[in-house]
């Protein structure tokens, strides 16, 4: 059903060094594409700025970009009568909205939470998915709360929800940063940290694929994701928001729902 484009490593390099440049002052603006009213970058084709990796929200399989975001904005790109591109850049070029200012995307999608902050510098669709913050452990922890952390090294994301809720109320710990979630991953596995916060989406698919690991706790945020556009750009936040809606109308979403989060069923 759904078209998956890719960019090899040297083009994600070279869109990471444009996000630079202009943000540096030396971008040029791209020239619009009118597609269904909605005015893109690159003629037919939605561009899409992500993180990776993220499961199961966007990651490489193979030689392809997958998961549910990816998906998701596969049905915007339909509606629209393109093809989705997508374009690797560090998520907070994405949630500080610089990748869409820059023109480097049409579109953010990365399991990005709307936060008032994030709101001043993009425009959100409707919130797609519920979230919230979870801890995770490694084999053999004791770690089973809050009251466990004081003393210990506890991993964040940089520019995350995570991270925020992490600052402000688990002062005990001592916080460290990592660009993304593989390294945050990784650095629960060797032992470089004793536990990590992030959403709970990924951390339970991490510890459904990896004996031992655990999510021990969950920290009640209330938060949703959305996905972002260029202030201003509210042809293409109905376009986004028409398509989600087709979506859970006519039960695409559940069963996109059922393929990624298969241990989360449909509540």
């Amino acid at each position: 059903m759904s078209v998956r484009l890719r960019r090899s490593a040297p083009a994600a390099l070279a869109a990471a060094l444009a996000v630079t440049l202009a943000g540096c002052g030396g971008g040029e603006t791209a020239a619009p594409a009118a597609a269904g009213g909605v005015e893109l970058i690159q003629s037919g084709q939605l561009t899409t700025c992500t993180q990776l990796p993220y499961e199961p929200f966007q990651f490489r399989q193979g030689d392809q970009i997958v998961g549910f975001d990816v998906d998701l904005v596969d049905l915007v790109a339909e509606r629209l009568g393109v093809t989705q591109q997508i374009v690797e850049t560090p998520f907070d070029n994405i949630q500080s909205g610089i990748a869409l200012d820059t023109n480097l995307c049409d579109l953010g999608a990365a399991a990005m939470t709307i936060t008032d902050v994030r709101d001043e510098n993009l425009d959100f669709s409707d919130p797609y998915f519920d979230a919230t913050q979870a801890l995770l452990v490694p084999p053999g922890s004791d770690i089973v709360g809050a009251e466990q952390l004081t003393g210990r090294r506890l991993g964040v994301q940089n520019g995350t929800t995570g991270a925020q809720y992490a600052t402000e109320n688990l002062s005990g710990a001592e916080l460290v940063t990592f660009d993304d979630i593989g390294l945050l991953l990784t650095a629960v596995q060797t032992g470089d940290v004793d536990a990590a916060i992030n959403d709970n989406a990924p951390l339970l698919d991490f510890a459904g694929k990896n004996p031992g690991f655990a999510v021990t706790t969950e920290f009640d945020t209330g938060e949703q994701y959305g996905y972002a556009v260029k202030t201003g750009n509210t042809a293409l936040v109905e376009a986004i928001n028409g398509a989600i809606a087709d979506a859970r109308a006519d039960g695409t979403y559940d069963q996109l729902f059922a393929e990624w989060f298969p241990a989360a069923g449909q509540g």
